[in-house]
């Protein structure tokens, strides 16, 4: 199979998983705590033609990965009704962090199934092809939940990090939260994408994201190794 073909084929499946059961998550949560209203909308579904937004999900990274870029994507937003939740200041924070956790528990899952297929690739003289794929699919799976995860918890509006530091605040500092969240995407870009740009060398997502995706993407590695077991004498 073409390298470049290869490359985007293990990187679709564990991505569009990770974003569809990160939105998912939202959903669950709320109806958890109240909120029925991605139930009612039908988008608590598994399936992920519910979920997939063709740049957000493919497109972008994709193209992200090509580039050797940070590979970061996005699906159609599971809906959340803030005022049909029991506790609504509270339980925004819960189903924020529901997405993240997921990805988390998600990519200790994956690390553990990667560790049982090396143990079953050590009982084999040469690994076949669907081996080493169903292995480079689990090693994307594991990057880009503890990514998305990470990425997730940035503190600026939309993204979960806000959500869950709403929740914390006061009402004092949650009211100038939502003072923000109208201009939070663009407060994102401009930080992160222009700022860079206009200042050579600044990658922030490098600085910022990167040491604890990597921090925790070693912990995965050794929770990996130990499901792979003792390597043979």
């Amino acid at each position: 199979m073409n390298s470049t073909l290869y490359s985007v084929a293990t990187l679709v499946v564990p991505l569009v998983f990770a974003i569809v059961f990160h939105e998912v998550a939202h959903g669950w949560m709320a109806r958890a705590l109240g909120d029925p209203t991605a139930h009612e909308r039908r988008r608590l579904s598994l399936n992920p033609l519910r979920h997939v937004d063709p740049v957000g999900t493919i497109i972008l990274p994709g193209a992200l990965k090509l580039m050797g870029l940070p590979v970061f994507g996005w699906a159609k937003p599971v809906p959340v009704n803030y005022r049909r939740l029991n506790n609504p200041k509270r339980d925004m924070a819960f189903v924020g962090a529901a997405g993240p956790v997921t990805n988390f528990v998600l990519a200790l899952l994956a690390a553990v199934a990667l560790g049982l297929l090396v143990r079953v690739a050590d009982t084999q003289a040469e690994p076949g092809f669907w081996l080493r794929f169903a292995a480079d699919n689990l090693q994307n799976f594991i990057l880009i939940n503890a990514f998305l995860g990470m990425f997730n918890l940035i503190p600026l509006p939309p993204f979960d990090g806000s959500r869950i530091l709403r929740g914390l605040l006061p009402m004092s500092g949650a009211r100038v939260m939502d003072r923000i969240e109208p201009y939070g995407i663009l407060v994102f870009m401009g930080i992160f994408l222009v700022l860079p740009y206009l200042v050579p060398g600044l990658r922030l997502v490098d600085r910022i994201v990167l040491p604890p995706v990597q921090w925790l993407v070693e912990q995965y590695q050794h929770v990996a190794a130990w499901a792979a077991g003792p390597e043979p004498m």
